[in-house]
């Protein structure tokens, strides 16, 4: 394996270490809650423990053996987090799998990391095990959470969470001792034992196997721990996807480190409702989820009547004034702070209750770049909104802000431990207490990945700031020129025009070409809502995306958008000139986001290399006919005709005005 432990590294600190720590120390105190047909369970790190002990213990009975990988494959769910705890503690090695991914993508993880065993949430992960079972041969059980639809299944690979913990109650009594040399081998672990193989979000090709090891991924939860103050009183809610990097660092990682309590909810759907009863005290969320609460926030603002219109309008804009310089506790005016009470009382803290964000002490964005405007919104309500930046190979954290120096167009600077330089291209390159060890089974691209001096390539441009914050610009591959020599940043503007609500996503081009040109997928909630109150009747999202009305709306942001980017003078050269919306939303199973829904730019651009063609060629339309796959994994197509629009351009304000 690649790489050497950072000096100063603990050499023996493992999760399932930190598990037993805090069953001797937290005993009786809440681990992990889960909500079961609307009412909260609570394991306590005792009881933690012994559910633990008992599913490993069963594992063991069933062949596992240090090394064995087993996937991971579902959503927040407490058995699932218990997996990984389990499989850790007797030297093997979980992988998560993403639980939305299509049975072509889970076959690729089974295959390529060789998982003998499968931990599935349902009916429907089972089934995906099994038709993938040609393709990744090596697997030999399968162990499922919820047993509903399971009942007539061929029992011979199969087994419930429940029957391999009762395998574990068998060795309890029947082999005197086997508790406490369990406990042993825990205590005995290698701080150089993997720790988990995370499968990255595959942006630029297909997904790679983040190999980490124990000791580092301690190492770095414990330094972000502390940077932000979490303690056993903390409590998070765990909703992002199981195989991200995001969710197993936040809420895994630091809640073994801190000892604060877990709580899942009873699915996808109920996160928004069981934010509200729990009152997270530390949250994070990518971008695209404080994207999706504006436009809630709006759709509903635009409902109320003309004097809760009115009342909101003011208030916000006291926020927008003052609401930030008062979360970072600089001068504001006597004025400013009673207006701001008021709008606290009527406003922001009604708000925060509904978004379930009134006892946050801290929350954080990363993933991608978040729109200015976005940020400052939810940091005007009083919501210590911060960004961090970090990547899979990191174990999540390279820079972060502290609290008082927070800015929306930066990512902070380097955390404890974490050293950080550019390129000479400008490629911002790090070292941290967890990076990671390799890439799974390739060598070439660890090799690729790293440079002579042992710093990680992270594959974005950035640049420092006086106050050594760090911000980043694009993807260094990303960022071009048009044919005039215009600076060109899509993600830059892309996050410009996702902070209207009816923009759900954009795509822009202009790398060695005219002009720019802007492909947008429309927000349904938003614009269907929209279309409600006008008595606009649509029977599909392809017929509401085509109407005419809906391109003038777009219209009208991408002007505002140009009239913003003409006020920055290095921006003022990449304003879109032509754009239309698009007859599909981008999708994963369609291979044009990733799991974690960024948006995979090169694919897109030969998928819909036509529509390109006539952005650029002049057309006015464009005849396309789109491969689509469906919920059960049947294919169809999407056939549709495409208007093209151009937009107005705003003559550049001069570097003058514009710095003044």
């Amino acid at each position: 394996m690649t790489g050497q432990v950072p000096a100063g590294q603990a050499a023996g600190d493992t999760f399932p270490k930190l598990l037993l720590d805090n069953a001797r120390r937290r005993g009786n105190r809440p681990a992990m809650r889960e909500k079961d047909r609307g009412i909260w369970h609570t394991v306590t790190w005792w009881e933690l423990r012994d559910e633990v002990m008992r599913f490993a213990l069963g594992l063991e009975a069933l062949g596992f053996q240090p090394g064995d990988a087993i996937a991971i494959v579902g959503n927040n769910k407490p058995r699932l987090y218990w997996t990984f705890m389990a499989a850790q503690s007797l030297q093997g090695i979980p992988v998560p799998v993403y639980a939305d991914a299509i049975a072509e993508e889970l076959a690729y993880v089974l295959a390529h990391a060789g998982v003998r065993f499968a931990l599935c949430q349902d009916q429907e992960q089972v089934d995906k095990c099994l038709a993938a079972h040609e393709s990744a041969p090596v697997l030999e059980h399968i162990i499922y959470d919820e047993p509903r639809g399971l009942r007539d299944y061929a029992a011979d690979r199969l087994h419930a969470f429940t029957a391999v913990q009762a395998m574990g109650d068998r060795r309890l009594a029947d082999e005197p001792g086997v508790a406490a040399t369990w406990e042993k081998r825990v205590d005995a672990a290698s701080g150089a034992d993997v720790s988990t193989i995370l499968y990255t979000s595959g942006t630029t090709g297909q997904s790679k196997g983040v190999v980490l090891e124990a000791a580092r991924a301690v190492e770095a939860a414990r330094d972000t721990a502390a940077f932000d103050g979490l303690t056993e009183n903390d409590e998070v809610l765990a909703y992002l996807p199981l195989a991200w990097v995001g969710d197993h660092y936040l809420n895994y990682a630091q809640g073994l480190v801190t000892g604060f309590c877990t709580a899942c909810p009873e699915g996808p759907q109920t996160v928004q409702q069981d934010l509200r009863e729990i009152g997270p005290t530390f949250y994070f969320a990518p971008p695209r989820v404080f994207e999706e609460l504006l436009t809630r926030v709006l759709i509903r603002m635009e409902d109320a009547s003309a004097l809760k219109r009115a009342l909101f309008n003011r208030c916000m804009a006291v926020a927008k004034r003052h609401g930030e310089a008062i979360l970072d506790k600089r001068p504001v005016p006597l004025s400013g702070r009673i207006a701001y009470w008021f709008g606290e009382r009527l406003i922001y803290g009604p708000l925060k209750n509904v978004l379930g964000f009134s006892r946050i002490r801290t929350a954080y964005t990363a993933g991608e770049a978040i729109g200015p405007e976005l940020f400052s919104f939810f940091r005007a309500l009083g919501i210590n909104l911060k960004q961090l930046y970090g990547q899979t190979e990191a174990f999540l954290y390279v820079t972060a802000q502290p609290d008082g120096a927070v800015r929306a167009d930066t990512v902070g600077p380097a955390m404890p431990g974490v050293t950080l330089k550019l390129s000479d291209s400008g490629e911002v390159l790090f070292r941290s207490p967890g990076m990671f060890v390799e890439y799974f089974k390739d060598p070439e691209k660890t090799a690729e990945a790293l440079t002579a001096d042992g710093f990680v390539k992270t594959g974005d441009a950035g640049i420092f700031e006086a106050d050594g914050q760090l911000k980043i610009i694009d993807r260094a591959k990303d960022v071009g020129r048009l044919d005039d020599g215009a600076l060109f940043a899509p993600k830059y503007l892309e996050n410009k025009l996702k902070f209207f609500p009816e923009v759900r996503e954009a795509v822009t081009y202009g790398h060695e070409r005219p002009f720019v040109a802007a492909m947008l997928n429309i927000d349904l909630v938003a614009v269907g809502n929209w279309a409600e109150r006008n008595n606009i009747a649509y029977a599909s999202y392809q017929e509401l995306a085509q109407h005419p009305r809906v391109a003038e709306t777009m219209a009208a942001h991408i002007a505002l958008t140009n009239q913003a980017l003409a006020a920055e003078p290095q921006m003022a050269g990449m304003q879109i000139r032509r754009f239309l919306v698009l007859h599909k939303e981008l999708d994963a199973d369609d291979g044009e986001l990733t799991r974690t829904q960024k948006v995979r730019r090169a694919f897109v651009a030969d998928r819909y290399a036509p529509l390109i063609d006539a952005l650029y060629g002049g057309a006015d339309t464009c005849f396309v006919r789109t491969e689509v796959t469906f919920e059960d994994g049947r294919r169809g197509f999407v056939e549709a005709t495409v208007t093209i629009h151009d937009a107005a351009v705003v003559p550049a304000t001069s570097p003058a005005r514009a710095a003044a």
